[in-house]
């Protein structure tokens, strides 16, 4: 998968959103990665949660241009951001300014990505609207992401996927338990380690044949 444009971004602007780093690349690379199994999925509606630049839904909708690409974000500024990176990259999106995706209709997207605020944080730190909101993910790195899981069952079709960037720190188990008690297979793509940090994304869908 071709890495968007982001020339038209001013360094400034990544004082108010978060600049793409090792972890946005992951999950691109783990889409990368599972194509085949995208390309067989031939999704129409994908939707990406806290979009922060864009890369990753652009990326996206630059292999699946016939694909209908949504973005949210808590923190507008990044929900600007995200519409212009995919501007300058030839793709169609449509971005809300909102708190994860409740707001969609149920069973809506084929494929939603989300590369979570994962860092242990205390819990006061969760729910601001602004470049904090990318990061502080409250106990366990997880308070967002729990809340984010309760609504996979609500917005994900039947044959949907859902891809998400863990940190080793957020207890992937206990995620995967989760979305089993929900009904959900799961598969790790990627796994890689930066730094003193351990990321990987893994990937939930309905396994029909049980």
């Amino acid at each position: 998968m071709e890495t968007p444009k982001q020339n038209h971004i001013d360094k400034n602007d990544f004082d108010h959103v978060y600049e793409p780093a090792e972890d946005s690349y992951l999950l691109i690379d783990a889409l990368e990665k599972d194509l085949q199994y995208l390309k067989s999925k031939n999704p129409t509606f994908c939707l990406e949660v806290g979009s922060g630049s864009g890369i990753i839904i652009t990326a996206f909708g630059m292999v699946f241009p016939k694909a209908v690409c949504f973005s949210t974000d808590i923190n507008f500024k990044a929900c600007s951001m995200s519409k212009s990176t995919a501007f300058q990259n030839n793709v169609m999106l449509e971005t809300v300014n909102m708190d994860l995706g409740s707001c969609f209709i149920e069973n809506k997207f084929d494929v939603i990505l989300f590369n979570p605020p994962y860092v242990v944080t205390d819990s006061d730190e969760c729910g601001s609207f602004d470049i904090t909101a990318s990061w502080a993910g409250g106990v366990k790195g997880r308070e967002v992401t729990d809340r984010m899981l309760e609504l996979i069952p609500k917005i994900l079709t039947v044959d949907g996927t859902f891809y998400l960037l863990l940190i080793e720190d957020n207890i992937p188990s206990e995620v995967i338990s989760i979305m089993a008690e929900n009904g959900f297979s799961s598969d790790v793509v990627i796994k890689r380690r930066v730094r003193n940090e351990f990321q990987l994304v893994v990937k939930f869908f309905q396994d029909k044949t049980n």
